[in-house]
């Protein structure tokens, strides 16, 4: 009995080898391969072509913009403060663009393709004959409006109730026709004394703001020395001359190392 049980035993083994697969092997001379999915990283561009063959400049974002950075200074008499330039420690310039008499059709293509969202200082009597105009600039490029007065007088030695009708005037005409009430004011020709400073005050607005350089016919101009700096506050205009004043401001903080960054970010009403 016992031989016949080891014989049965052999057996079953010689059926389970003939019916098990045969192993596949790898092809005579094969070699084993692995595959991978290769990673792109996109590079941002540093300029892109602009309007009438011009090249712009293109400036990446070093935060994210609408975040406060910095609160405006307090006035040191109780009144709004008057802003030359921004204190800051890092690469930062700003690009503000006043009047808007002339209405230059590749402004917004200008704005948009740099990725630089300047401040604008408006006047009633410009903004009113194309408001749309201004409203596309502040809802597609991200821009925001200021106050430059109604009809843009030199405001110095005049009386508080005609500044204030000028300012406040302005502010309101603004927040109707932009849907936001400016935060700052500039004065016309830079031209302000105390009274114009009590007015602006009781408009509601956080800071009086000047210019450290501007730039005009395509060429940039310095109060002093012969670059920008950071914390620098650039004067341009609204005028025929737009492209190549913003491309002339552009290049110009290529050249020196700088990024143009929002102004209302760094004079903001509530800390960061």
């Amino acid at each position: 009995m016992r031989r016949i049980g080891v014989a049965v035993a052999a057996a079953l083994a010689i059926v389970t080898a003939a019916c098990a697969p045969e192993p596949v092997g790898q092809p005579s001379g094969a070699t084993a391969t692995t595959t991978t999915t290769a990673v792109t990283t996109t590079t941002p561009p540093t300029a892109v072509p602009g309007p009438g063959g011009t090249t712009v400049p293109v400036f990446q974002h070093p935060y994210r913009y609408g975040t406060a950075q910095a609160k405006a200074p307090a006035g040191p008499d109780g009144l709004l403060p008057v802003v030359r330039r921004i204190e800051t420690d890092k690469p930062y310039v700003f690009i503000t663009i006043d009047d808007g008499a002339v209405r230059h059709p590749a402004a917004l293509e200008l704005m948009r393709s740099s990725n630089v969202r300047p401040s604008l200082f408006l006047n009633t009597k410009h903004v009113q004959d194309d408001p749309a105009y201004f409203k596309a600039l502040q809802d597609r490029a991200d821009v925001q409006v200021h106050a430059h007065t109604a009809n843009h007088p030199n405001l110095q030695g005049k009386s508080y109730d005609f500044q204030r009708q000028e300012i406040c005037g302005n502010a309101d005409y603004l927040e109707q026709q932009m849907g936001a009430r400016p935060k700052l004011f500039r004065p016309p020709f830079g031209n302000y004394d105390a009274t114009t400073r009590r007015a602006a005050t009781d408009c509601g607005f956080s800071a009086l703001v000047m210019w450290t350089a501007a730039v005009n016919d395509g060429v940039v101009q310095f109060q002093a020395g012969g670059k920008l700096n950071r914390g620098d506050v650039v004067l341009m205009h609204f005028r025929h001359t737009f492209v190549e004043d913003f491309l002339a401001f552009l290049e110009r903080c290529k050249q020196d190392g700088l990024t143009p960054v929002p102004l209302e970010d760094h004079l903001s009403v509530t800390q960061p």
